[in-house]
């Protein structure tokens, strides 16, 4: 396993501990999860244009800092969603068979 993917699975275990615990007066991330996919989703989509802003014109540093809050809010989301982040893999895994633009072209 991958340093990234061990940190990943970590991150995944740790969110998935708060949500059980249900303290939000004490987690953010129990907080973000008590509100719903609704508010993952925006905070996520929030997350992503500070990530395309510090890309584009903040350098690497901030890129490296926004990409963290990204992943850590793609999780909560996936979780907020009821998805495993398992799914996800598989979904990686089924795709590796063929081309991006094969892929692409697959969609409906």
């Amino acid at each position: 396993m991958t340093e990234f993917s061990t940190q990943l699975d970590r991150l995944n275990e740790m969110i998935r501990g708060r949500q059980a615990a249900g303290a939000a007066e004490k987690s953010y991330t129990a907080q973000l999860l008590s509100a719903g996919p609704e508010r993952c989703a925006k905070k996520f989509g929030e997350e992503a244009v500070e990530l395309i802003i510090a890309a584009t014109a903040q350098g690497k540093e901030a890129t490296i800092a926004e990409a963290a809050d990204v992943i850590y809010h793609f999780l909560v989301l996936l979780r907020a969603a009821g998805i495993d982040v398992n799914d996800v893999a598989a979904e990686l895994a089924r795709r590796e068979t063929q081309s991006g633009l094969e892929e692409k072209a697959g969609r409906s």
